[in-house]
């Protein structure tokens, strides 16, 4: 039976669309939601995300969390396969899998048949998808290549509009944050000119002067400058 579907391919090209409460993990969860799904014979499906060996893990089923970081803990399992190989790898039935005992026994009690992983290398990261049947044979060698060749349009899709979302938002909040940085220094500059009587320009050169001394930020320094005189003002108006 043909692996891909047209739900499948719908529901995957739906996972492109981002927004504010779009992260790796809402990703993640998405594509193995959509895996179990969309894909015939499949029950169950899990995302590996790795990023300079730092590993996001999603599951359609919690079950299939604990099989995945299992693997990582037994050093064996077919997800780890074929993230080291770069290759798809197939389990016909783990009763049957001499390859990995130690993986089988734990296959068995999540309630797993047969397995499905591949590997899909994108611009900054491995993803890992396993795709699980509870029973034998569900997977055909065959029917791979096709739906390996959409995933990896797909995901690579996804994934970039995931992270280029990320960078406008960041890029945003560092904006955010050196403007607020700027009104506060602002503020500390007011408050030497009013204490002082030396011009703007004096008064950044002395937060300046002392951030360096003490080796701290302007922004920082200025803050911790407001927060005193705010207290100063408000022990007056008590006093």
């Amino acid at each position: 039976m043909d692996m891909v579907t047209p739900v499948l391919a719908r529901d995957l090209a739906a996972l492109g669309r981002v927004s504010e409460e779009t992260s790796s993990e809402s990703v993640l969860r998405g594509l193995t939601v959509t895996l179990a799904s969309g894909v015939p014979g499949c029950a169950g499906g899990s995302a590996e995300l790795w990023r300079e060996e730092r590993m996001v893990v999603s599951a359609s089923h919690s079950e299939l969390i604990v099989l995945v970081n299992s693997e990582g803990e037994l050093g064996e399992g077919p997800s780890a396969e074929a993230r080291a190989t770069g290759r798809p790898v197939i389990v016909q039935d783990v009763l049957h899998e001499p390859r990995w005992p130690d993986y089988v026994g734990m296959a068995v009690r999540c309630g797993v048949r047969s397995v499905l992983a591949m590997p899909i290398t994108v611009e900054r990261a491995v993803l890992v998808l396993g795709l699980y049947g509870v029973r034998p044979g569900v997977f055909a060698a065959r029917n791979v290549p096709p739906l390996a060749d959409m995933l990896a349009e797909q995901v690579n899709v996804v994934l970039a509009n995931m992270w280029d979302y990320d960078e406008v938002r960041t890029d945003a909040a560092q904006m955010q944050e050196a403007l607020a940085g700027r009104a506060i220094i602002d503020q500390a500059k007011g408050i030497i000119m009013k204490s002082s009587g030396c011009s703007a320009e004096a008064a950044f050169d002395e937060l300046r002067r002392i951030s360096q001394h003490h080796q701290v930020k302007v922004a920082d320094l200025a803050r911790l400058l407001v927060d005193e005189h705010q207290r100063n003002q408000e022990t007056k108006k008590e006093a």
